[in-house]
């Protein structure tokens, strides 16, 4: 696929290569080592520290999730994020997706925060820090197992399931084998996607069965109009009545249709042509329904031009498809908690993680202002 297919499809995940990309290249250029760059560097450059994102940076939850420790580590969250990402943003919507990014990224920064402060705490850990997109990649990568459960479709597909539970796998065994992986962050992202893809798809389960409902109404209710316009269709009745031409004809005879109207001649002069002006028989249909003006040549016989309107005597007023489902298209739709359920948790979500946040810093606060007077 190329970059502008890439765009077209999923023009949220492109930016974020792109953000990937071009964060890096502007460090490399700026002198930070490639493949190995230091501490220092990576603070300046917005990586996640705990005494500096619990203090007064808490901005660094997001900015961590585009800054990546090396080429390889950048080519691997590149890769996973192309991969995921023209599959959910086209599925998801590209708003909501990049809401999921950034609040899986947040999950994750924020989990590992507080394993951190608690191994300090505890006596069993010490300050790090955090960078990389793959605390937000397992929130996609998790929303898509939810997907994938819920058989929600993608341009027809349904996801895998096997396949997606395998990669997600691989991830966090991964994390666990390999040192300095920050499997919290992890772990958070993927917890914070499973929860926003649920209200997902219960979400979208209720538009769909709202969308079947209507399809079953408009099927059940167009049926009966449909079927009845194709009788009418065959008990349409047309005048021709044809006369041979070898047969005479004068004022005094009548000529009568097959279905049962009366046709009454009147002379109008002593020419060949006659004005015939037919009637319905009002056993069948209103005498203001029908107007029939004849022209006899006595050459070339009788030819009938008639004009009929045809009324459907059962159902005067038949509505047309379109009408129908215009009416029908509206009558029942999701309820509106249900289309907005997706913000809603996204929303609580927000306000959670910045009570978590604040949490931490308080307590962080506590700890260095008892330092600070225990040294005094």
């Amino acid at each position: 696929m190329t970059i502008q297919q890439l765009f077209k499809t999923a023009p949220v995940t492109t930016l974020l290569l792109i953000s990937f990309i071009g964060l890096y290249i502007v460090q490399v250029l700026t002198g930070v080592d490639a493949n190995n760059p230091s501490t220092e560097a990576l603070i300046k450059w917005g990586a996640n520290a705990l005494p500096f994102t619990m203090d007064n940076e808490p901005w660094r939850l997001v900015s961590s999730a585009f800054l990546h420790i090396g080429l390889m580590h950048l080519l691997f969250n590149g890769f996973a994020m192309y991969f995921f990402g023209q599959i959910a943003e086209p599925m998801f919507g590209s708003l909501k997706f990049l809401t999921l990014f950034l609040l899986a990224a947040i999950g994750g920064n924020l989990l590992n925060n507080y394993v951190t402060w608690q191994g300090i705490v505890d006596g069993t850990g010490q300050a790090g820090l955090s960078a990389g997109a793959s605390g937000g990649i397992m929130g996609i990568g998790a929303a898509l197992l939810i997907a994938a459960l819920f058989k929600i479709s993608v341009n027809g597909m349904v996801l895998n399931l096997k396949s997606l539970i395998f990669i997600m796998g691989i991830n966090l065994v991964y994390g666990f084998a390999v040192p300095g992986i920050d499997n919290a962050g992890h772990i958070g992202g993927a917890i914070t996607g499973l929860i926003i893809a649920l209200a997902f798809a219960i979400a979208h389960r209720q538009s769909m069965a709202a969308v079947i409902q209507n399809t079953a109404i408009n099927q059940i209710d167009y049926l009966p109009h449909y079927q009845s316009e194709q009788q009418n269709e065959y008990h349409s009745t047309y005048i021709n009545t044809p006369v041979n031409s070898d047969t005479p004809v004068n004022s005094d005879t009548p000529v009568n249709s097959d279905i049962g109207f009366t046709s009454q001649q009147h002379h109008t002069g002593h020419g060949t042509d006659f004005d015939n002006k037919t009637h319905l028989n009002s056993t069948h249909l209103n005498h203001d329904s029908l107007h029939n003006e004849s022209h006899v040549d006595n050459n070339s016989g009788v030819n009938s031009n008639v004009t009929i309107n045809p009324i459907n005597p059962i159902n005067p007023i038949r509505p047309t498809l379109n009408e129908t489902l215009n009416e029908k298209s509206t009558a029942i739709k999701p309820a509106l908690i249900w289309q907005l359920l997706p913000w809603i948790v996204m929303l609580c979500i927000s306000i959670g993680f910045m009570w978590w946040w604040q949490d931490i810093h308080q307590q962080l606060i506590e700890v260095l202002n008892a330092i600070e007077q225990s040294t005094i």
